[in-house]
């Protein structure tokens, strides 16, 4: 169902009526399928927590947007992917067929876009606390100050109640102090070519730069398997498929099952 130009207040109303109380069982780690994260992760990507993706450089902005839906992709439930109206003008929107390729349907994808950090971090708040939702994708540009270690415990706290998987995909920013999870940088990095010089794979080079309760380090040139939906390193390729590389976002219309522009009210 495609909604549009709809206030903060309807996205609330909509949760209200999904949360009900957390259920069990749905807090194993999230296996990325490559070995030597999965390994520094303990198992995978901790579900149920808040986790950081950064683009230190906005040229990294697309490239970094790209891993984070493939690791949405991965996990399980309905994803809610929150956003700035800056980031549609500097980014462009989110482009259905690039989501597709990153192995995320546009089905599970509710889109919200906001006129400004305030709005962002306030709809957070109500779709981590609501257990329906699978993954929120919490996109800021730049440093708001807005965004403090009080505001990433309050989102840490709701996420280990709802068990909802947040993942805050920071733009042209700096790590600080947080309640995070793990912490990424995420950067793009050269893909290798296929048999006849067909395009390769979407390839980042990933950085763990922190994690609490066990050791932080390890960087890892990443590729997305396409047709397996996972990621994998240099060490894992099957035969070479051709094929070409669908950017993750466009100028032209989402393509995603509900996009919401969502509008300060007030």
């Amino acid at each position: 169902m495609h909604e549009s130009r709809r206030p903060v207040s309807f996205l609330k109303h909509k949760i209200a009526r999904l949360e009900r109380p957390r259920p069990s069982g749905i807090c194993a780690p999230a296996s990325l399928g490559h070995d030597a994260i999965d390994s520094a992760l303990g198992g995978g990507l901790a579900r149920g927590h808040v986790h950081e993706v950064f683009a230190i450089e906005s040229a990294d902005a697309g490239s970094a947007s790209g891993f984070v839906a493939a690791l949405a992709g991965r996990l399980k439930g309905n994803i809610v992917w929150l956003r700035e109206e800056a980031a549609q003008r500097h980014e462009g929107v989110l482009h259905g067929a690039g989501l597709v390729e990153a192995g995320l349907d546009p089905a599970r994808l509710i889109l919200g876009v906001l006129s400004d950090p305030l709005s962002v971090l306030q709809a957070a708040g109500d779709v981590v606390r609501c257990p329906e939702i699978g993954v929120a994708v919490i996109e800021l540009w730049r440093q708001p100050r807005l965004l403090d270690l009080t505001a990433s415990r309050r989102l840490a706290l709701a996420a280990e109640t709802s068990g909802v998987t947040a993942i805050l995909l920071r733009i042209a920013a700096q790590p600080a102090p947080s309640a995070a999870q793990t912490r990424w940088r995420v950067a793009a990095a050269a893909s290798t070519p296929l048999e006849a010089n067909a395009p390769g794979h979407p390839a980042w080079e990933v950085e763990l730069l922190r994690q609490r309760g066990r050791p932080a380090g390890g960087i890892w040139h990443v590729e997305w398997d396409r047709d397996r939906t996972m990621f994998r390193g240099d060490g894992a390729r099957p035969a070479a498929l051709p094929g070409a590389v669908v950017p993750f976002s466009a100028n032209g219309p989402a393509d995603a099952g509900s996009v919401v522009p969502l509008r300060r009210t007030g």
